[in-house]
């Protein structure tokens, strides 16, 4: 499953000006492959860091999925579930608003979150 979601930057007629330059001269095939580019390199040049955050605070990395049964089987324990997950949390379309609220203690994702909208305005509270 390949997602992307669209940001915007603003940057100075220089900055732009010498991306263009590198385009023009073929070092790269467009902006955003430049812009790609240089994010991958600074998040490589953090991955110890990246490493380290993800061990000490108990962090996914990757694509989490969030199941009406997984949700009914954590009410049916009087569980509740704390999320912390770098790339992408999915709550599946048939999760009802209530039993989210109800099994969810916590949430923190740092990347993308696809879910209905009710469950995304839970996630703004």
């Amino acid at each position: 499953m390949s997602e992307t979601e669209k940001i915007t930057i603003n940057l100075g007629a220089v900055d732009l000006g010498q991306i263009d330059l590198l385009v023009e001269q073929g070092f790269y095939s467009n902006r955003t492959d430049l812009i790609r580019t240089a994010i991958r390199n600074q998040i490589h040049s953090h991955s110890d860091e990246i490493k380290q955050i993800v061990k000490e605070k108990s962090v996914v990395i990757g694509i989490q999925v969030l199941t009406k049964k997984e949700l009914e089987d954590l009410r049916a324990l009087r569980k509740e579930k704390i999320i912390k997950i770098v790339g992408m949390l999915i709550v599946e379309p048939d999760v009802p608003p209530s039993l989210f609220e109800e099994t969810i203690d916590s949430i923190k994702v740092y990347g993308m979150i696809k879910a209905e909208p009710e469950i995304k305005k839970l996630l703004l509270k």
